[in-house]
């Protein structure tokens, strides 16, 4: 995660000064997270099977490949083909297998009722360490320049920084112990079994189809593209785009520990969707705002409650499904945002080249994720979680969760 943030504020600023034009950048943004969807289904799919260590070592090796083209290459066709079979994050959130593996890990060691706010710890630990990343990009670019080197060549070392972390990142992962990897079921093996899925399925798919909306409404207000938006709109430089995300992703996983104990008294669903609502409001505001300061403001106060949803959603999606199936149902649900969030980049870079359309995204994003909410609400109120249905240790069978859906 901090390779995702050291990233996440220079990438669109480094494609800039390549030469790459604002719409040929919208639709490598969006080619980079639809490439990652075919790869990491996949590997999110199959980890049970080939071995969780063995993926998340390929995951890192992946980011290796995508950050030594991204910081050589200036060839449009070289950046597409990186782009599709690499993994790398243009904003600054989870993208490839390892989100969706770490998931059914800690999914089927923890306890029911412990299991939101372990979830809400991992969140915090990868928001700050996005934070700080964000913070090292814009710092080294600022220092960079102080010794001479042009913005180009301070991009280009932190995208090689980004390729040097996988290579880090695939070390450990394969000294990770064998804890780790899963036990191979019975009902893994059945039969009926669709990308891992089976008593499931119909839930992760209803899930998966609103996870993709929310996401492709969060495509339209990548962290890299809302950083290009207030280079643009305010000047503001890379010291001060890494300072600003610096304190977004720290905001976001605190509000990440507070979304645990709203869960523990209001439950799952009720969290998910009623702290996400007025999030979704203040980034319809931040646009409006007449400065820097406000806007700046008003997107922090944003981050401030933006991230309550996301341990209460991985959690929810680990409780309803059956124990043999959650690394699949992972997988499922994240290439759906991969594949929501992905599409949307190649509609916002007209936008931005367009005066007129600049602050249209946070629009249109704003008014998609209120619907999302509305949608799941009205969708999943009535199916409960064990630890909010008494002291139940398994999920509901599927015959009643048929029925609820």
């Amino acid at each position: 995660m901090f390779a995702y943030g050291l990233l996440s504020v220079i990438l669109v600023l480094h494609l800039a000064s390549v030469g790459v034009s604002t719409n040929r950048i919208g639709v490598l943004l969006t080619l980079t997270l639809l490439g990652d969807t075919v790869i990491s289904l996949w590997m999110t799919t199959s980890a049970d099977r080939v071995g969780r260590r063995v993926i998340l070592a390929a995951g890192a090796l992946l980011m290796l490949l995508a950050g030594m083209v991204f910081a050589f290459a200036h060839a449009f066709t070289l950046l597409l083909v990186a782009a599709i079979v690499g993994v790398i994050s243009p904003s600054g959130n989870e993208v490839g297998p390892f989100l969706s593996i770490e998931q059914a890990a800690l999914a089927q060691v923890v306890r029911a009722d412990q299991r939101t706010r372990v979830f809400a710890w991992y969140n915090l630990a990868g928001s700050f360490a996005t934070a700080l990343g964000a913070l090292a990009a814009g710092g080294a670019a600022h220092a960079l320049r102080s010794f001479g080197y042009s913005p180009s060549a301070g991009y280009q070392a932190i995208v090689l920084a980004y390729a040097a972390i996988g290579l880090l990142l695939a070390v450990l992962f394969s000294r990770l112990p064998r804890t780790v990897e899963a036990e191979t079921t019975a009902a893994a093996q059945r039969p009926d079994t669709f990308l891992g899925l089976h008593q499931s399925r119909n839930i992760v798919f209803r899930l998966s189809g609103l996870f993709a909306l929310d996401a492709f409404a969060g495509g339209f207000v990548m962290q890299s593209l809302v950083a290009y938006w207030f280079h643009i709109r305010f000047g503001l430089d890379a010291a001060a785009l890494g300072a600003l995300f610096f304190g977004a992703n720290l905001l976001a996983g605190v509000s990440a520990l507070t979304a645990a104990r709203l869960a523990s008294r209001f439950g799952l669903i009720n969290t998910m969707v009623f702290t996400h609502i007025p999030s979704n409001v203040l980034l319809v505001l931040v646009p409006l705002m007449p400065n820097a300061a406000l806007a700046i403001t008003v997107l922090l106060l944003r981050f401030a409650i933006s991230q309550m949803d996301v341990p209460t959603r991985q959690s929810y999606t680990m409780a309803v499904v059956h124990p043999d199936e959650r690394s699949a149902a992972a997988g499922v649900t994240g290439i759906a945002r991969t594949v929501g969030a992905g599409l949307s980049p190649v509609l916002t870079g007209p936008l931005l080249a367009s005066s007129s359309l600049l602050s249209l995204p946070f629009f249109l994003a704003g008014g998609l994720k209120i619907l999302y909410d509305l949608l799941l609400y009205r969708r999943f109120k009535s199916l409960k979680p064990p630890e909010e249905r008494g002291p139940v240790s398994a999920p509901p069978a599927p015959s009643s969760r048929a029925s609820l859906l």
